[in-house]
């Protein structure tokens, strides 16, 4: 049995009166064959879910196909019945817990912005081979003094809707949870502990007297280490892969999304899109609660 979770756009903070459409997607599933039950609320008017009978996890992609024209108006997810709640949460940094790309953001402050932003733009869409481009993004950045990494978390930087709540409330249900960024232990650091996670694995700006050397130190976090952390830390807990969950928004991202149980991609990349289990369009990060199946009253704000 699958169960099909409606999320209508910004759940959250719904518009006075306003009120999911669940006829839509029964009619879509029922044309395409399946068998629907009744649908139940988790969120009054705003989040929907209905139990398809005669289909297993094999389905969920024709499933998905059949909804897709809502995907336009709403957000959905399709999880196995019997799926767990994730005891261990992975999630990639900028643009996804947060709505920046720190490297973009601290290049304007170099002077460098569009040369850096154009490179960025083309990783996260699969073009370039990342850990090439961040090399090449890092040496823009070459003597620009470490201070002003300070200067531009406070003043650039922010958490994505939803970001702190979804962290927190996975926490609270017994879920390890990892911020795994391409980005900088400069950034990544503080913006985990403000957010709630346990742990983080980044980059590191090599800095010598005060100044950024424009070289990054240390193993890369590319596409594959960010899977390799979500394997590695599955083992050490001991975990199904059906008790992992990811969430990025980019290329870079896709391995670690692809090795999860559940995966979401947020405000995404059209290729990060395709391969992950939910995609979050129109509503902030605690649709992923709504997805897992944990109603509003179980979250840890």
């Amino acid at each position: 049995m699958l169960i099909v979770t409606l999320i209508a756009a910004n759940a959250d903070t719904p518009s006075p009166g306003s009120v999911l459409d669940v006829g839509e997607a029964l009619s879509l599933l029922e044309s395409a064959g399946y068998s629907a039950g009744e649908p139940s609320w988790l969120e009054p008017d705003q989040v929907a879910r209905i139990g398809l009978t005669g289909v297993n996890s094999v389905n969920l992609r024709d499933v998905r196909k059949a909804l897709e024209p809502l995907s336009d108006r709403i957000d959905f997810a399709i999880r196995p019945a019997d799926a767990p709640i994730p005891k261990l949460m992975l999630s990639d940094m900028d643009s996804t817990m947060i709505g920046q790309e720190c490297i973009d953001e601290l290049a304007d402050f170099a002077g460098v912005r569009d040369e850096v932003t154009a490179i960025t733009e083309r990783a996260m869409q699969g073009e370039l081979d990342f850990a090439a481009s961040l090399k090449e993004r890092v040496a823009l950045l070459k003597g620009l003094p470490e201070h002003v990494i300070a200067e531009c978390l406070a003043e650039r930087v922010s958490p994505n809707p939803g970001a702190r709540t979804l962290v927190r409330t996975m926490r609270k249900l017994g879920a390890d949870t990892v911020l795994v960024s391409g980005g900088f232990h400069h950034f990544a650091d503080p913006i985990a502990a403000e957010i709630g996670f346990q742990g983080v694995v980044a980059n590191r700006l090599d800095v010598e007297d005060g100044h950024l050397l424009g070289t990054v130190s240390g193993p890369m976090v590319d596409a594959a280490m960010k899977a390799h952390v979500l394997e590695r830390e599955r083992g050490l807990l001991n975990l199904a892969t059906e008790q992992t969950m990811a969430l990025g928004d980019g290329a870079n991202d896709i391995p670690m999304l692809n090795a999860a149980g559940f995966s979401a991609a947020y405000c995404a990349k059209p290729i990060a899109y395709e391969v992950a289990d939910f995609a979050i369009r129109h509503n902030g990060l605690t649709a992923a609660l709504y997805a897992l199946g944990i109603p509003r009253t179980k979250w840890q704000d």
